[in-house]
C-alpha cells in the first residue's frame, strides 16, 4: 500500500517487527541478582580454568582457623613460657610449630631407618647425632636392614616449654602409626611387625632465639 508515493506498509511492518523485539527482550532479557554471567564458549572435553582458592568468608570477613589441639592453654605456665619464646621470636606461632615438628619427626624418623646419616645431622642435635649414628652402624655391621613406614600421626601436642636466655626448648608429643621391621641378611624378621602398630614418642627441640639459622634441632628423645 502506498500513499502518495509512501511505502505506508513497510512502516507498519517495521513498527510490528520493533513491538515484537522489544516485547521479547522484556521477557527474556532481564538479569536477576542470582544468575551467573555468560560464560564464554568451551569446545567440547575442554577444561575451564580453575579459581584460585581462598579463605571462606562469611559476610565479607575470613573464616577464623580452629586452634590445633595440641597448642596447651595460653594462660597456662606452658602457654605462657610459649608466649615468652614468642615475645622474643615474633616469627615463632605455636600451631605452625606443631606443623613443622610433625615434618621433623617424619624426616627423622625416615631417615633413621634408612641410615641417612646428611639429613640426619642437618636436624640434630651433635650427641642425638652421635647415638643415632652408632645405632645404624652396628646395624649395619650386623647387616640388618629396619624398614619403616609412618602411615599416620593422629596426635602431635607440645607437653612442655622452657625459656633459658635465648635458648628456646620445646617437648613434643607424638603419637603415630607406623609399620617398622627389622630383618636379618636373609630377610627373616629380627624386631617389630609388619602390621601397624601405634607408639609414641617425646621429643625435645631446641633453638637459640635471635641466631642466623632458624632450625630447630632434636636434642633428646624417649619413648611415652
Amino acid at each position: 500500500m502506498h500513499t502518495g508515493g509512501f511505502p505506508v506498509d513497510l512502516v507498519l511492518f517495521g513498527l510490528i517487527a520493533l513491538f515484537l523485539v522489544l516485547r521479547l527482550r522484556s521477557i527474556l532479557g532481564r538479569r536477576t541478582g542470582f544468575e551467573r554471567p555468560p560464560m564464554p564458549f568451551q569446545p567440547p572435553g575442554a577444561a575451564g580454568p580453575t579459581p584460585p582458592p581462598g579463605p571462606a568468608v562469611i559476610e565479607g570477613h575470613a573464616e577464623a582457623a580452629a586452634p590445633h589441639p595440641g597448642v596447651p592453654d595460653p594462660a597456662g605456665p606452658v602457654g605462657r613460657t610459649l608466649a615468652a619464646i614468642a615475645a622474643q621470636d615474633p616469627s615463632f606461632q605455636p600451631a605452625r610449630f606443631l606443623g613443622q615438628a610433625e615434618q621433623a619427626f617424619r624426616m627423622i624418623v625416615t631417615a633413621f631407618a634408612g641410615g641417612d646419616r646428611a639429613a640426619l645431622q642437618s636436624l640434630v642435635a651433635p650427641d642425638v647425632f652421635h647415638a643415632f649414628d652408632q645405632a645404624i652402624a652396628a646395624r649395619d655391621a650386623a647387616g640388618h636392614r629396619q624398614q619403616t613406614e609412618i602411615r599416620a600421626v593422629p596426635t602431635v601436642a607440645i607437653e612442655a616449654a622452657e625459656l633459658a636466655g635465648r635458648t628456646a626448648r620445646v617437648t613434643v608429643r607424638f603419637v603415630s602409626d607406623q609399620v617398622t621391621l627389622t630383618t636379618d641378611t636373609a630377610g627373616h624378621p629380627i624386631s617389630g611387625t609388619d602390621a601397624v602398630t601405634e607408639l609414641t614418642d617425646v621429643w625435645t627441640f631446641e633453638h637459640a632465639l635471635g641466631g642466623g639459622d632458624p632450625t630447630w634441632r632434636l636434642t633428646a628423645v624417649r619413648g611415652g
